[in-house]
């Protein structure tokens, strides 16, 4: 452990018909898996330099995915049952490892700079929990500075309520929200990014 800081990256394995399923029925598999593959490029790009220790958890055992480079990234698998239950796993550990600020991201949003993740964990200085808003009602970052397995409990994930549900249960907090930003889910997430205007018509 080289940091007191850890950022947990949950990505996908890049497999065909297996990511972005629902972007793939506008523009179909292969492109869908192409899409993702740039999201994970992205991700890995704008998170090797941070100084804090990264960990990608994947979905199923870890792979070496080329992008995320064991030179800077540590590689776990997720475990549980659902994305509450992996998510709440990772913290639990990232914390039972001594760290003192823990940030999750996941690998689809192409939007995500460098300067969005530092500026959560300097959140975490003045702030118990940050959370980066999606405009789809979750959200892309979620940040805490004690285990709180609590926000991962009773939540309708991948609705439009998964934001609204968590700040309830840290309405007597100190929350920090970052600037709203937008998942690649749908063909509309991506038809204004021009790196991805070859795969809409192809």
């Amino acid at each position: 452990m080289n940091s007191k800081n850890l950022l947990i990256i949950f990505t996908k394995n890049p497999e065909l018909g297996k990511c972005k399923t629902r972007l793939a029925k506008s523009i179909g598999d292969t492109a869908a898996l192409e899409v993702y593959k740039k999201l994970l490029q992205h991700t890995a790009k704008v998170t090797q330099d941070l100084s804090a220790d990264k960990v990608v958890f994947n979905n199923t055992e870890p792979i070496d995915q080329d992008d995320f480079s064991s030179t800077y990234f540590s590689k776990k698998t997720q475990r549980g049952d659902d994305l509450g239950e992996k998510m709440s796993n990772a913290f639990q550990e990232g914390f039972q490892n001594n760290y003192e600020k823990v940030v999750i991201i996941g690998s689809d949003l192409y939007d995500l700079q460098t300067r969005d993740i530092d500026e959560a964990f300097l959140q975490l200085t003045h702030n118990d929990y940050v959370i980066g808003p999606a405009k789809d009602g979750g959200y892309y970052l979620l940040g805490m500075k004690k285990f709180t397995p609590e926000v991962f409990q009773e939540i309708n994930w991948s609705t439009a309520t998964v934001l609204k549900e968590t700040l309830h249960i840290l309405k007597n907090k100190k929350v920090a929200l970052l600037t709203q930003k937008n998942d690649i889910d749908t063909i509309d997430d991506i038809k204004n990014i021009e790196v991805f205007q070859q795969y809409i018509n192809s």
